[in-house]
């Protein structure tokens, strides 16, 4: 893909369309190193150059390791940024023309002992004469098993993250991903978080597209030594089972409180690629209940609970 395929791009700066060549890049970083974890995964890939929406996308189904999981770019210019699409931080500018990039991959594993994990790093401006322009960047990891170990390396890959690009907020960004994975309905949190950084703009634009950078750089160096650690874990069906029932909170919380997937609806996106992101399959036994004690019950009243991990 080249840097012209939309109008509009010709009006972004040079740092932003060097942003833009480093998502396209970091896509491919991730699909080459996920390719070399699976035996013998489906993998589609698809292009979609439309006049206001440019997007590549890389489906994988039915593999050893991963039984489904997306990796999508896209690149959304508008002349009026909807008001239903803004926050209410954003409504002020709803109307302008705007332009919004960013990748964002999902992974759920087949084996229940390998956690599903989201990343997503984005880029969003106004094109107008006086724009505003933040950054975004999400990685969060979400198991069905827990294990301290594996949650130690996420979070201290997390603050490495930070530090790697001279931002020491990363217990800020921890909590704002607590809050945000948040299930009021269940009372309980979707996975152990990890870092959740929003309207990213209060330093320089080089610092704030560093950081997000660093989040992109160092989200597979939190998730493949999980993966390496637990692939070969044996497994049956009341595994696979609690798998199933736990995805329903995946579910649940991208269909009810995702803003990526309000935002993505309401612009008019293809719903295919926004709704990627849901696991192959999910179950609502009624009023299940898990056996105190056991491994399926620490989850939730342990591993699912904010805590410093480091």
């Amino acid at each position: 893909m080249s840097d012209t395929c939309t109008p509009l791009r010709h009006n972004l700066s040079d740092q932003a369309l060097a942003f833009n060549r480093f998502l396209q890049k970091t896509q491919k970083n991730w699909a080459t190193s996920l390719i070399a974890h699976e035996k013998r995964a489906q993998w589609h890939v698809e292009h979609r150059p439309l006049e206001h929406h440019d997007s590549l996308i890389y489906h994988i189904a039915d593999g050893d390791f991963l039984e489904k999981a997306g990796i999508n770019y896209s690149l959304i210019t508008g002349d009026s940024l909807p008001v239903h699409a803004t926050q209410r931080s954003m409504q002020p500018h709803s109307g302008k023309p705007f332009v919004a990039m960013g990748i964002s991959t999902i992974l759920h594993p087949k084996n229940p002992y390998i956690p599903s994990a989201h990343c997503n790093l984005r880029y969003f401006q106004t094109m107008d004469d006086d724009p505003i322009w933040w950054f975004a960047g999400v990685m969060d990891l979400t198991p069905i098993y827990g294990f301290d170990e594996d949650c130690r390396h996420w979070h201290q890959t997390c603050e490495q993250a930070c530090l790697h690009a001279d931002n020491a907020n990363y217990d800020v960004y921890k909590k704002a991903c607590d809050d945000y994975y948040y299930l009021p309905h269940r009372r309980e949190h979707r996975g152990i978080g990890g870092l959740w950084i929003e309207q990213h703009n209060r330093q320089s634009f080089a610092a704030c597209q560093r950081l997000i950078e660093s989040v992109g750089h160092h989200f597979l160096q939190a998730y493949l030594p999980i993966v390496q650690r637990r692939y070969d874990m044996s497994y049956s069906q009341p595994q696979r089972d609690f798998q199933s029932y736990r995805r329903t909170r995946y579910v649940e919380f991208n269909l009810l409180y995702d803003r990526g997937t309000k935002f993505g609806l309401s612009m008019g996106s293809r719903a295919e690629s926004i709704l990627i992101s849901m696991p192959p399959q999910a179950s609502w036994p009624y009023n299940w209940r898990a056996d105190p004690g056991s491994d399926e019950e620490k989850l939730t009243r342990f591993y699912l609970q904010p805590r410093d991990w480091r």
